[in-house]
């Protein structure tokens, strides 16, 4: 198995610090812990600025919860819970977690967490989709932001990138996902390929207007300029919108 790379998220330093040296002592082939995050929006920082694929995550911290860091970080790090309660176990898993652990954790618990880890990595793991009332972490304006699903108003492809147009956002979002990526997470109901490089949330569509050779424009609120929308894809929209 590849080594892994983990962050550590809880609010007390002696809980990361016990984790920490659970796994440096016993699984240090196979798990390398190169961060801790006391609260979640260092923790998302830190997955994607020091490229991590696994996160050991606290639930109950003060007053932030755990399962909400989830939607907020890619699909492909995995999740495990770490927590004194075990009241959230059926949420956890629903979240696609790799696995929940109780506090104080037992070693021996832990390593079979750690082969659960070696099983995923050989079995392509299912890509949990986002719903509306989800977040993202999202570069805006020269800095990361929590951006709710819900005020995605389309997605058109850049190449292997992305372009994302927000509500309130002035300016457009780029980011690495490509559109099939996003097709995979964003919620089943709501969001809709109009084209073969465009994506919109049907909440936000203020008309439709024929075009050309059985084509159309697609005119949402807060975007200037309206979006082609092929006639493949027409009748489809039509019919979700009417």
């Amino acid at each position: 198995m590849p080594l892994r790379r983990a962050v550590i998220v809880d609010d007390e330093r002696l809980a990361r610090r016990e984790l920490r040296t659970l796994l440096e002592a016993a699984h240090g082939a196979a798990v390398q812990v190169v961060g801790e995050a006391a609260t979640l929006d260092e923790a998302a920082r830190l997955i994607e600025a020091l490229d991590a694929d696994l996160v050991f995550l606290d639930i109950s911290m003060g007053r932030e919860s755990g399962l909400t860091l989830v939607p907020l970080i890619d699909p492909g790090v995995a999740v495990v819970f770490v927590t004194a309660h075990d009241a959230h176990a059926v949420e956890a898993f629903e979240l696609n977690a790799l696995d929940y652990l109780l506090k104080p954790v037992e070693p021996a618990r832990l390593a079979r967490t750690i082969e659960r880890l070696h099983d995923r990595a050989t079995a392509e793991a299912p890509v949990r989709r986002l719903m509306t009332a989800d977040r993202l972490y999202l570069r805006v304006g020269g800095h990361r932001a929590f951006v709710p699903v819900q005020d995605i108003l389309a997605i058109a492809a850049a190449g292997d990138h992305s372009l994302v147009h927000l509500r309130g956002v002035g300016e457009v979002v780029r980011h690495a996902r490509s559109l099939r990526e996003w097709e995979e997470r964003l919620p089943e109901r709501g969001f809709v390929r109009i084209h073969r490089s465009t994506i919109i949330n049907l909440a936000h569509v203020a008309r439709v207007d024929e075009w050309s050779h059985g084509s159309s424009q697609v005119h949402l609120h807060g975007v200037a300029t309206p979006f082609a929308m092929s006639r493949r894809h027409g009748a489809r929209v039509r019919a979700l919108l009417a």
